[in-house]
């Protein structure tokens, strides 16, 4: 019999960061399974906006491998398949710099679906931003003309607009009020009631990950998953 297909978002032995001699992680092994949020903790430093990025794909390793559902990635940033790329959504820290400052809402909204050509735009567009809550106004406002949670709430959109079977948020919450946490997290598990996403939840906040992830691992100094 054929072995079977491993589901999940995995890293395998990855060893990754910014200069070869000092890698930041060290022979990470991370599974996201499907359905399930996995949530990352560890100081400063640790390595996980590095993992973060390997696994969305925008970082590639200096070793090991990611493998999207049993299919090995053959390629970071623009060199992902877009099979694949389309499949992982990632939501940062800091979405005043995810957002191009001279866009709209509503642009920032359509990049995605500009780039992969998608259809009925317009609805798309509309209908995401009934899902996170954004009205019509909001949609014609620039970054600077926004809350911070607002404009996290357009990228959050962004990221789900062509709707990934993964879902990658790095310190999503940390400048944002608690009610503003809770509800993009609320967004966030709605979403993946409805289609199975799997979720990596890297986050500072113990207390947060205790409520929204089912499991919690953690990344020591070294960049070692302990």
């Amino acid at each position: 019999m054929p072995p079977p297909v491993l589901t999940g978002l995995r890293a395998e032995a990855v060893v990754a960061g910014y200069d070869p001699r000092r890698p930041v992680l060290d022979r990470v092994d991370l599974t996201v399974p499907p359905g399930r949020t996995v949530g990352l903790a560890g100081p400063s430093g640790s390595g996980k906006s590095t993992l973060a990025r390997v696994l969305g794909l925008l970082h590639a390793p200096f070793s090991g491998t990611v493998h999207l559902d049993g299919e090995p990635v053959t390629g970071y940033r623009h060199r992902t398949p877009h099979a694949q790329r389309v499949r992982i959504g990632v939501l940062f820290q800091q979405p005043r710099l995810s957002v191009d400052p001279r866009l709209t809402l509503r642009a920032a909204i359509t990049e995605p679906l500009l780039a992969t050509r998608a259809p009925r735009q317009a609805e798309r567009v509309a209908e995401l931003a009934d899902l996170v809550m954004l009205t019509p106004d909001l949609l014609s406002r620039r970054a600077h003309e926004v809350s911070d949670g607002q404009l996290q709430r357009a990228c959050l959109a962004r990221t789900l607009a062509l709707s990934p079977d993964y879902l990658v948020c790095d310190e999503m919450t940390t400048m944002l009020d608690a009610s503003t946490t809770a509800a993009l997290v609320g967004l966030i598990r709605d979403y993946q009631g409805r289609t199975g996403a799997g979720v990596l939840a890297i986050s500072h906040d113990a207390v947060l990950l205790r409520r929204w992830a089912d499991d919690t691992v953690h990344l020591t100094p070294d960049g070692v998953l302990a």
